[in-house]
């Protein structure tokens, strides 16, 4: 007489079969590799990253031709433009680059659609409707002592006033 009895069979997959605890780690190392990247910003010229060298500057309109230039219908410009005298660009700014080929810095007038950029040189016409700018080019009608305490962060610079026995 034979006697057969069956055996399951060997899985080799036992090694990828996790326990709870192992499925938690697990999706905490996947969180961890969703953290923000680098912008993807590259040197218009040599096609490299660049680095930010100075914060953003937000851009503003107060007029309704900016804002049609920007695909607003004239009606709703006026509109806008007549109930607030400035309205706020989203997604539209003023910032200062780094270029390691080119080693300088250079102002751009960054667009973000989506997840890209599209950035440009900054014209001169925008630093008029940039907020908390100075313009790059100084006014030569304006003392060296007014221009520096416009330059000091609160404007309360008290070293150039010195008390007089």
């Amino acid at each position: 007489m034979v006697l057969l009895i069956s055996v399951p069979p060997k899985q080799p997959y036992n090694d990828l079969l996790f326990t709870d605890q192992e499925a938690k780690v697990q999706k905490r190392c996947d969180r961890n590799r969703k953290r923000s990247q680098r912008r993807a910003i590259h040197c218009p010229i040599h096609n490299c990253y660049i680095d930010s060298v100075s914060q953003k500057y937000g851009l503003f309109a107060e007029q309704p031709g900016q804002l049609q230039a920007r695909g607003i219908p004239r009606r709703e410009a006026m509109l806008l433009v007549a109930a607030k005298t400035t309205v706020s660009l989203q997604g539209e700014w003023l910032e200062a680059f780094w270029c390691e080929e080119c080693q300088e810095t250079t102002w751009y007038h960054l667009r973000k659609q989506g997840s890209k950029y599209d950035l440009s040189v900054a014209p001169a016409e925008l630093w008029q409707q940039a907020t908390g700018v100075i313009h790059p080019h100084r006014n030569p009608s304006v003392g060296e002592f007014t221009y520096r305490q416009s330059r000091t962060p609160g404007g309360n610079s008290v070293k150039d006033f010195s008390i007089m026995n």
